[in-house]
């Protein structure tokens, strides 16, 4: 997944050397240089925090996700692929998990990590061949948001090599999300009718309270063709 011939493949696993042997909140940019054999100010040059490392490793796991995403078969339901989507994820993330598990420990979610995180979720959507356009799009990235985090803590814990309990928790929450969002599909539809409606009835009644117009005299020559 991570290009040690690059300084920025050699910084991101030397970030997750380090995060995988103390905690990453104690891990120091310093650290990260040192152990990826390179002055500070050439890491500098490419990070400038650790939250802006992370979310390069957040892009470098949604390359190799994609990249490794199974070709969709004839008639796949399409949270099927999705779950399909996520657990190549996982297994994307397995070597890592030492470092992941400090990284997560570490405290309270950076909301700089926000956009790159919610452009993960994008992706997977997409990868599933899931629209992630407009409001219901924003629904879906924003619902996928919330049950990868909440599957994430399970794999963090999960020591089975077969993922057993993982897979569990994943297929009963993308059945829940999607029965959520089905209902707010729904609802969202009959909103956009009732407004449709209310805009036609006032444009009704704003034309009729306004006084006939005088019909206006044909200029001489003019006429239909």
């Amino acid at each position: 997944m991570l290009d040690q011939v690059t300084p920025k493949g050699r910084i991101l696993a030397a970030a997750l050397e380090c995060a995988g042997k103390k905690s990453w909140a104690d891990v120091t940019l310093l650290d990260i240089a040192e152990a990826a054999t390179l002055p500070l100010h050439e890491l500098r040059g490419l990070f400038v925090s650790k939250t802006d490392i992370i979310a390069a490793l957040l892009r470098a796991v949604d390359d190799e996700v994609l990249s490794k995403a199974p070709a969709r078969s004839e008639g796949q339901e399409r949270r099927d692929r999705l779950f399909d989507i996520v657990m190549t994820r996982f297994d994307v993330l397995g070597p890592y998990k030492a470092a992941l598990k400090s990284i997560h420990a570490s405290g309270g979610a950076d909301f700089a990590l926000a956009v790159p995180y919610l452009s993960s979720q994008h992706w997977m959507l997409q990868a599933a061949g899931i629209g992630t356009d407009g409001a219901v799009g924003a629904l879906r990235v924003t619902g996928l948001a919330v049950v990868y985090a909440s599957v994430f803590r399970v794999w963090l814990d999960d020591d089975d090599p077969g993922h057993a309990r993982t897979m569990a928790a994943l297929d009963r929450r993308l059945r829940r999300g999607e029965r959520a969002l089905s209902g707010l599909e729904q609802m969202g539809s009959t909103a956009t009718r009732v407004a449709e409606a209310l805009r036609e009835g006032l444009s009704a009644a704003r034309r009729g309270r306004e006084p006939p117009q005088p019909k206006a005299e044909p200029e001489p020559g003019s006429g239909t063709v």
